[in-house]
């Protein structure tokens, strides 16, 4: 980890130095045009008395060095921002390897209770796993990565794909934070994806007009004649005026269609430029991985790139952007301008609109997997787990939490060798049951994302995970928690019976009602459960169910997290140990604060 850190730190430091550099030049070139200015002013009073030629010369004289200027400074200012962005994400990246992620997003809105494990995994949200993990910089790439959480792999195949994927973007440490930079210095919205699915949703209206198309050739060439015949004397320039009047009506006898034409695409012109950018980064590279060579092959095409026909959308954008300028409105009456403008953007939609969702998507996927090499990267001491390929197996030792930090986190084996079996987890409160549950949810899932996992050593089978661990009242549906339970319980039993291959984790089944219901309630659930040949893991309070071995010893197997009382303290190892708990602590911790037993 000192090298992670060492190679953040030094990012911070080269690049804060850049910046400092970087003002000096922008102070330098802001004093330099300032003194142009006032060169110019002090200039033009001195040789007020000269003729216009002389004056215009001076104009120009000082007039161009300023323009340069400001086209060196706007470069530097870019270079600048570039800069400051990667400071910026340094810094975050040390604060994320102290378990502070609140720089990134944690995709709170995608938390849902009806989903099989995020809620209980605490998968979205401040943070959580997601918010650890996420370093997509586009919209469609944040969803990606979301699916790819919330729908976890369960082919061997496409996972060890992944891994490959993963492994190989994981050397790339430079583009992937490019890449980032990239984006996040121009952000995109949600309604990017909406507005590039109306932009091929629109039915051209202008490129197939022959009369328009005709025009837009056959106006600037009457210009052309009129102007030289007006400066040859050969027309009189009250022709222009009036030419100018008619071309004025040509030019904007077609408003309404540019008009929906323009609106389709306003504001894509800055998101468009962004997003070519980020394909240019992918392009350039010399991939490996299927995964990643798939992706570049999308982008890649036999006479132009996807970035290059993007930017070139961007600027044809841009240039109808510019329709009710000054410039614009002239332009467009001297070339109609607007027109071919249009019909280009229509002529650009029909040739490569089928491909743009091919090119985001690809886009998509790339954002992704740069989050989750991003987090390979900042954990060199995880493992790409095993995968195996018969149900169910899941061995693993020294399993810790992601989110525990480091140096206090307690790590623990699991051993699950075959169908159906299922750990029977007893013990204290606070002892450390629910970690477990939770420290063996987020591996698995991280395993099926195709990551590398907080393990020594890990070996399993991807089957469907679903977990029962926080089930709660919904005043909504008017549901109370232990009918709330039991409709998560009966979602298991039913896919179950529909062949599906399952992982359960549950804690304290049945919370919701009196003890002997529950007692019974819990038997008849886990001899179901193992009726249906399946695993999993099971946390209670509940001594009774460490009876359920001895009457299936090749099924269950009990394990505890003890609560360890000397004298008059309380202590926890938090080790995973055979057996079932010995000591509990409600009644010690009640009279440690004065309730009376």
């Amino acid at each position: 980890m000192e090298k992670i850190y060492t190679y953040y730190k030094d990012i911070v430091t080269a690049y804060t130095r850049r910046m400092d550099n970087l003002n000096k030049k922008i102070h330098l070139l802001g004093s330099l045009r300032l003194l142009l200015v006032v060169g110019l002013f002090a200039m033009i009073w001195f040789f007020k008395a000269e003729s216009w030629p002389v004056i215009t010369g001076i104009v120009l004289l000082f007039v161009i060095p300023f323009i340069l200027l400001m086209v060196w400074h706007t470069k530097l200012y870019a270079k600048k921002s570039y800069a400051q962005a990667l400071v910026q994400l340094a810094t975050n990246e040390l604060k994320g390897l102290e378990y502070d992620f609140s720089a990134f997003d944690g995709a709170p809105e995608k938390i849902a209770a009806d989903h099989p494990f995020s809620l209980d995994l605490d998968l979205f949200g401040p943070r959580s796993l997601f918010q650890s993990i996420n370093r997509t910089v586009t919209y469609v790439g944040k969803e990606k990565l979301s699916d790819w959480f919330m729908n976890p792999l369960t082919d061997k195949g496409k996972i060890l794909a992944r891994q490959e994927t993963v492994r190989e973007l994981e050397s790339y440490t430079q583009l992937r934070q490019h890449f980032y930079v990239t984006g996040v210095l121009q952000p995109g919205s949600k309604n990017d994806q909406r507005s590039i699915q109306l932009m091929n949703e629109s039915v051209p209206c202008l490129m197939n007009n022959r009369v328009w198309k005709l025009l837009t050739v056959a106006l600037p060439v009457a210009w052309l004649f009129v102007f030289v015949g007006c400066l040859l004397s050969a027309l009189p320039w009250s022709v222009a005026g009036l030419f100018f009047s008619l071309s004025f009506i040509i030019a904007y006898l077609n408003s309404r269609q540019i008009t929906a034409i323009h609106n389709s695409l306003d504001k894509m012109e800055q998101i468009l430029s962004v997003y070519s950018d980020l394909i240019q980064c992918i392009e350039k590279q010399n991939f490996q991985s299927a995964e990643l060579v798939s992706i570049q092959r999308q982008f890649v095409g036999k006479k132009q790139t996807a970035s290059s026909l993007i930017r070139k959308l961007s600027n044809q954008i841009g240039a109808l952007n510019q329709r009710f300028s000054a410039i614009g409105m002239l332009l467009n009456v001297f070339t109609l301008r607007d027109t071919r403008m249009a019909i280009k953007l229509e002529q650009w939609r029909v040739e490569h609109g089928e491909e743009v969702k091919l090119w985001f998507d690809a886009l998509a996927t790339f954002d992704a997997y740069s989050s989750l090499a991003t987090f390979a990267f900042n954990h060199p001491g995880y493992i790409y787990p095993e995968i195996a390929d018969s149900y169910f197996q899941m061995e693993g030792k020294a399993l810790g939490h992601p989110l525990l930090r480091r140096d206090i986190c307690v790590k623990n084996d699991i051993q699950i060798k075959k169908s159906p079996w299922f750990l029977i987890i007893t013990g204290a409160n606070m002892a450390g049951k629910s970690t477990y549950l939770r420290t063996i949810g987020i591996n698995y899932l991280l395993a099926c994302v195709g990551a590398p996992v907080c393990a020594e050593s890990l070996k399993l089978y991807p089957a469907q995970m679903v977990t029962s661990l926080r089930t709660s009242d919904s005043l909504v549906s008017n549901e109370s928690y232990f009918f709330a339970e039991l409709k998560r319980l009966k979602m298991i039993i039913d896919r179950l019976q529909r062949g599906e291959k399952l992982f359960i984790i549950l804690d304290e089944i049945l919370k919701g009602t009196n003890s002997i219901d529950k007692q019974k309630g819990s038997l008849a659930l886990m001899k179901q459960l193992i009726a249906n040949q399946t695993c999993g893991i099971i946390a209670t309070h509940d001594l009774v169910l460490g009876d359920l071995e001895q009457s299936f010893p090749e099924q269950v197997k009990n394990y505890r997290f003890e609560a360890d009382i000397q004298e008059d303290n309380l202590t926890f190892s938090y080790q995973l140990r055979e057996g079932v708990a010995q000591n509990m602590n409600a009644c010690f911790l009640m009279k440690k604060m004065g309730i009376t037993i």
